[in-house]
């Protein structure tokens, strides 16, 4: 089994593979190869050993689901057992123990959701958001995180469209600290900052990439990574699992021409897609009860353009060679 450890100075947790990887495996390989063709694909031929999770089917019985999601077969975290948390002297460790799941996002091998198939992302948007749902009634698990890979150089291993869910036993670092600064935000001026920050992106009106009834996309003031985008909805919600069915569509649209952009823009660019939602409130009664007013979910798409050097790592600073205000014009002046 897995084990996570926890960092006593910086107070973030690691995942620690129980198998053992030699070191030509961390040999660097060139970042503009593709992923390496396989054949069969295995998100198109689906073993039987495949666990299935989730599915909408299709309306002709004898084709493939039109989303499915199935049980990763090399998981970070697995969902049995119990979390076995336990000290190792002055440190703290405990079990993996979580979810790795994998959603095949359509039936066809080389076409992504874009914006001729919404229909097809919203269902994709859908099955997120009933896989948090479900994943959150487990009380073992504090967060749910959604997340996709495109590209070989933002960590892609099929080039089948697929994203990934995994469930972790402790809210991740990096979420702490928009939830930390989230409630500061909120205590001082008793209002939601992604709330103001959507205020002020509008009302400035040069990091906004586009815009619909339901969802705002945008490049952040401060972003980490050149064309880095942020997809907000208008309404405040706290948790991606109180969007509305009839706001699904909107959400596909505005995914959709953003990803659409970033390609036009960048020549179909590497990048991540994730999704920042709330934490699971039930395993720790008392602990997040501002969420509802003072969090607010959102996607951010980033672009994987640039190596970190010793600056970056040792400063914590993101050196940015385009200033926000470019990038959106770049992003919404694209065809």
């Amino acid at each position: 089994m897995h084990e996570l450890r926890k960092d006593p100075l910086l107070q973030r947790w690691v995942v620690v593979l129980s198998d053992d990887s030699k070191p030509p495996s961390f040999y660097c390989a060139d970042r503009r190869r593709g992923i390496p063709p396989r054949a069969p694909c295995p998100l198109c031929e689906i073993g039987d050993d495949a666990v299935e999770i989730f599915r909408i089917p299709n309306s002709d019985p004898a084709r493939p689901p039109r989303v499915r999601v199935i049980a990763n077969n090399h998981p970070i975290l697995q969902v049995e057992g119990s979390l076995g948390r336990r000290g190792i002297g002055m440190y703290d460790a405990m079990n993996g123990i979580g979810a790795s799941e994998i959603v095949i996002e359509s039936p066809t091998h080389d076409v992504e959701p874009d914006e001729r198939r919404t229909d097809n992302l919203s269902l994709v948007l859908e099955t997120y958001r009933m896989r948090i749902e479900d994943l959150q009634k487990d009380m073992r698990l504090r967060y749910v995180l959604v997340f996709k890979n495109h590209g070989r150089a933002a960590g892609a291993v099929y080039d089948h469209p697929h994203s990934q869910i995994v469930a972790t036993p402790i809210t991740p670092r990096a979420v702490k600290d928009e939830l930390y600064g989230a409630r500061t935000h909120f205590g001082l001026k008793e209002r939601c900052v992604f709330c103001d920050i959507l205020r002020e992106e509008r009302r400035a009106g040069s990091r906004v990439i586009a815009e619909n009834r339901d969802f705002i996309a945008f490049v952040p003031y401060a972003p980490r990574f050149p064309f880095e985008i942020w997809i907000l909805p208008n309404e405040h919600q706290y948790s991606f699992v109180s969007l509305k069915s009839e706001q699904t569509p909107n959400l596909a649209s505005i995914i959709s021409l953003c990803t659409g952009k970033l390609g036009a823009v960048l020549e179909d660019p590497p990048y991540n897609m994730v999704l920042h939602t709330s934490p699971n409130k039930v395993p720790r009664p008392g602990h997040w009860q501002t969420l509802d007013d003072d969090y607010h979910w959102h996607i951010e798409l980033l672009p994987n353009l640039l190596t970190h050097a010793g600056f970056e790592w040792g400063s914590g600073f993101h050196v940015l060679a385009t200033t926000p205000e470019d990038a959106a014009r770049y992003l919404r002046e694209a065809r």
